[in-house]
């Protein structure tokens, strides 16, 4: 059976950085949320549990993972280790949108770091 859902049709999450971040799949084995940042707009640096990997769906923004911060655009694919501090910050112009993908599935919390 397909299963198919629409970003669009996808409610919005309440979540502690306070943005919109879409749950698209979740699973036992893998979890894919889609967050997008408005200009200014940033996430609470935080360290998960479990490895992750960002797809950059649109726009420009800076990521951290560890003592890196990087800029990165559109179809621009990052890593980040579980347990290592990450944080994305969008500092353009225009939205950024980028998807996440945990695997597995965190079953420990997420510990967040002040933005120092």
């Amino acid at each position: 059976m397909i299963v198919i859902k629409s970003l669009n049709d996808t409610p919005v999450m309440e979540t502690a950085h306070g943005v919109d971040a879409r749950n698209l799949y979740t699973r036992e084995e893998a979890m894919v949320t889609v967050i997008t940042l408005e200009p200014g707009q940033s996430l609470k640096r935080h360290i998960t549990p479990v490895d992750v990997a960002f797809y950059v769906l649109e726009g420009t923004g800076t990521v951290e993972v560890g003592d890196e911060k990087l800029e990165v655009s559109k179809d621009t694919l990052v890593e980040s280790p579980k347990d290592i501090v990450h944080c994305w910050y969008n500092t353009s112009d225009a939205a950024l949108k980028f998807m996440v993908i945990k695997a597995p599935k965190p079953t420990k919390k997420t510990t967040f770091i002040s933005n120092d």
